[in-house]
C-alpha cells in the first residue's frame, strides 16, 4: 500500500473502486412486491381504545378523530393509564430522576431498583431476580453470560431468543414446536454424538407463545432436562403478572425449584418498560458481572422501575387477573359460534384465517368497524396459516367485548371467510 494512502491521501485504484453501499431503495421494494412491508401508526395512547393517525412515513402525524378499540395490545391487564401506576411513575421521576444517569454497577442503581427486583423475586419463587433495559436485553444477555455449549431451542421461540442463540455462539438444535417427544429424541442424538457429549447444555422456551396462544410442556421439559443433566430457560414473557401471585406458567405448574432460568418483561401485563431474569443468587450474582447488555447499560428509568413495581402489585392483589380471563372466555366462545378457528389456551386468541390476502383483508374490514386487531402473516407464521391476532384487556367492558364480535362477524361476511 503507498505511503500517500497510508497518509490518508488518494486511495488507490483497483479492487477497492465500485458501489459498496445499501440499496435500501430496492430492499423496501421487495419488501413492497412481498406484501411485507409494515408501516408505523402513532396513536394518542395506550388503553383499551385510542384514536389512530394513518401511517405519515416521517412526516408529523395527525390523527384521525375516531376512537377505535384497541385488541391489539399487550397491555393485558389495562394498568398502563392506572392512576395508581402513573402516580408510582411520577412519584419515582419527583424524587429519584427521570432517568437513572449510569448503568447499574456505577451509580444507576437505586432504591426503586431494588424495590422492583424484591417484588418479582417474590412472584416467581426465586432468590433474586434483575431488571434489565428491555427483553431482548435480558436474553441476549443471559445467554451470552451462560455461554453454552449446546442449546436446544422450540422452532416458535420469540426473535429474541432466536438471535440470542445465534449471537451465542452454541450450536442451536431446533426441536419440534412444544413437542416433547421430539425434544427427547433430540437430547438423545445428542448424547450419541462425540461433538455434542461434552459440555454445558440448555434447553430454552417461551411458556406462552405469542402468536399461538399456547403454552409450552414445561413439567415434561424439566424431565428430560434433569434426565440429560441440562439446565432450562423459560421466558415468561406473556405470562407474567397473569397467574397466581403475580408470577407466571412456571408458578402455575409449581415449577419454581426446577426452571434454573426465567425471563420475563415489564412491558407487557406490567404496564411498563424493561426486563427481567429470576433465579437463585449465584445466577444474579453472576449475571450482574457477566452479562454484558447489564454491565454496559444505562439502568433502567426509574419511573420505569415504579411503574411496574406498582403493576405487579396490582396484578397480586386486585381483581384484574379475574377480569381478562373472563373477558378470553367470553371472547374465545363467541368468535369460535361464529365459525372462526380459535387455538390455544391463553389471553392471546389466534384467530386462523389461512391466507395472508383475506387476513389483510380482515384486518382492514375489522379497522373500518372501529376494532384494531392485525393480521399476522408469514414470515412471523408459517404458511397458510395467517390469522388476526386478538389480546383483550381487562378494562374492556362488555359492551367493548360485544362490538368485537359484531366486527368480525361484519367484516368476517363482507372478506368472505365467514
Amino acid at each position: 500500500m503507498s505511503d500517500e494512502y497510508e497518509s490518508g491521501g488518494a486511495r488507490p485504484p483497483g479492487p477497492l473502486d465500485g458501489d459498496r453501499g445499501f440499496d435500501l431503495a430496492g430492499r423496501l421494494a421487495d419488501r413492497e412486491r412481498r406484501d411485507l412491508r409494515r408501516e408505523l401508526s402513532p396513536a394518542d395512547r395506550v388503553a383499551e381504545r385510542a384514536q389512530f393517525a394513518p401511517a405519515s412515513g416521517g412526516d408529523l402525524p395527525v390523527l384521525d378523530g375516531e376512537e377505535r378499540l384497541v385488541f391489539a395490545s399487550n397491555n393485558y391487564l389495562g394498568l398502563t393509564n392506572d392512576d395508581r401506576v402513573v402516580e408510582a411513575a411520577a412519584d419515582a421521576a419527583e424524587v429519584v430522576g427521570t432517568g437513572a444517569g449510569a448503568s447499574r454497577l456505577l451509580t444507576g442503581d437505586t432504591l426503586v431498583h431494588r424495590d422492583l427486583e424484591d417484588r418479582l423475586a417474590e412472584s416467581k419463587q426465586t432468590d433474586r431476580a434483575l431488571a434489565f433495559s428491555s427483553g431482548y436485553a435480558a436474553n441476549v444477555g443471559t445467554i451470552a453470560a451462560l455461554d453454552p455449549d449446546v442449546i436446544f431451542s422450540d422452532e416458535y421461540n420469540h426473535a429474541s431468543i432466536v438471535d440470542a442463540c445465534r449471537l451465542s455462539g452454541a450450536e442451536v438444535i431446533v426441536y419440534d414446536h412444544c413437542d416433547a417427544e421430539d425434544l427427547a429424541a433430540k437430547l438423545g442424538d445428542a448424547a450419541r454424538d462425540p461433538g455434542t457429549t461434552d459440555g454445558s447444555w440448555l434447553i430454552v422456551t417461551d411458556s406462552v407463545f405469542s402468536m399461538d396462544g399456547d403454552v409450552a410442556p414445561l413439567s415434561d421439559v424439566c424431565d428430560l432436562a434433569e434426565q440429560a443433566g441440562a439446565w432450562v430457560m423459560v421466558d415468561e414473557a406473556h405470562a407474567t403478572g397473569l397467574y397466581e401471585g403475580g408470577g407466571g406458567i412456571v408458578q402455575r405448574e409449581g415449577l419454581s425449584d426446577r426452571v434454573d432460568v426465567q425471563l420475563g418483561t415489564l412491558s407487557k401485563a406490567l404496564a411498563s418498560q424493561g426486563g427481567f431474569v429470576a433465579g437463585d443468587d449465584d445466577l444474579i450474582e453472576y449475571l450482574v458481572n457477566a452479562a454484558r447488555s447489564f454491565v454496559f447499560s444505562t439502568g433502567l428509568t426509574p419511573p420505569a422501575a415504579a411503574a411496574a413495581s406498582e403493576a405487579l402489585h396490582l396484578a397480586r392483589t386486585t381483581d384484574r387477573r379475574d377480569r381478562l380471563w373472563r373477558s378470553v372466555e367470553f371472547l374465545r366462545e363467541g368468535l369460535t359460534d361464529l365459525g372462526y378457528e380459535v387455538p390455544g389456551e391463553t389471553q392471546i386468541l389466534p384467530v386462523l384465517v389461512g391466507d395472508r390476502g383475506d387476513a389483510l383483508a380482515l384486518a382492514d374490514a375489522l379497522y373500518d368497524r372501529g376494532v384494531v386487531a392485525p393480521a399476522i402473516r408469514p414470515p412471523t407464521v408459517p404458511e397458510g396459516t395467517s390469522r388476526i391476532r386478538v389480546a383483550p384487556m381487562a378494562t374492556h367492558a362488555a359492551h367493548d367485548l360485544e362490538r368485537c364480535l359484531d366486527a368480525f362477524r361484519e367484516a368476517g361476511r363482507e372478506v368472505g371467510v365467514l
